[in-house]
């Protein structure tokens, strides 16, 4: 993004709100608030990662579009649904829509991946 739209992306947004939410916001420093981003964002996107499997399976379609589907649906529940209700996160018609499509295409890639390695795995490859 341009020098000028540039600010905290979502996971950094997410961790400092719930850091701040349970007190520690105060306790992290710069390292471990990025590692604390990190470990929660990876920790998550392997959670969810992990449930694909079972609504793959019910799903008829190329692995890489099936996958892709299931990221933007992540995106979805999380960013327009979850995170907002919870007050974690704001909604994403809050924000300039260019971090909001990166946002979108980076789930995308995700789930396209996710697809492709999951039929891979399946297939002994």
């Amino acid at each position: 993004l341009p020098w000028i739209e540039r600010h905290p992306l979502p996971p950094e947004e997410i961790t400092a709100t719930i850091a701040k939410k349970v007190g520690l916001h105060d306790d992290l420093d710069e390292a471990e608030h990025e590692t604390l981003t990190w470990l929660s964002h990876f920790g998550f996107g392997a959670t969810m990662g992990a449930l694909y499997a079972p609504v793959a399976a019910r799903v008829s379609a190329p692995p890489v579009l099936k996958g892709a589907g299931f990221g933007l649906l992540v995106w979805a529940t999380s960013y327009l649904g979850a995170l907002p209700a919870a007050g974690i996160l704001h909604q994403p018609e809050e924000q300039p829509m260019r971090p909001n499509l990166m946002m979108i295409a980076a789930h995308l890639v995700w789930g396209a991946c996710l697809g492709w390695l999951a039929e891979r795995w399946e297939d002994g490859a």
